[in-house]
């Protein structure tokens, strides 16, 4: 008994260690768009209608991931409309800003950084 408490303790601080690092994080809409609010100084009515797409892209997520198949060949075009929608909401400025730092994540994520926001 005593060695399945043990075993249930560390499988847990492990866990625990995990997700404190960011492992199985997944933004919601609101926050993605307030992360996007910050880093690219979006106005109240850019950051509504970002939280609008993402909503929508969040709900496609979802009945895709319960479909099951493909799921990675699936999200590529998903991610791709959704980061041209978002750009069509942002000024030039903005846009390049974005696309700066969905570069950045794409390199982290290549080298096994993950793709979470700013460290």
């Amino acid at each position: 008994m005593k060695k399945f408490l043990l075993m249930c303790c560390l499988f847990l601080g492990i866990a625990a260690v995990s997700h404190a690092q960011g492992g199985g994080r997944r933004f919601n809409p609101e926050d993605r768009a307030k992360q996007l609010q910050t880093e690219l100084k979006l106005n109240d009515d850019q950051t509504t209608k970002v939280t609008a797409i993402y909503k929508a892209q969040f709900t496609k997520m979802d009945s895709i991931r319960k479909a099951g198949g493909d799921f990675r060949s699936s999200m590529r075009p998903l991610m791709d409309s959704t980061n041209k929608q978002v750009k069509a909401v942002l000024t030039p400025e903005q846009a390049a800003a974005f696309d700066k730092a969905q570069q950045e994540r794409m390199n982290r994520m290549r080298q096994g950084g993950g793709g979470g926001g700013p460290q």
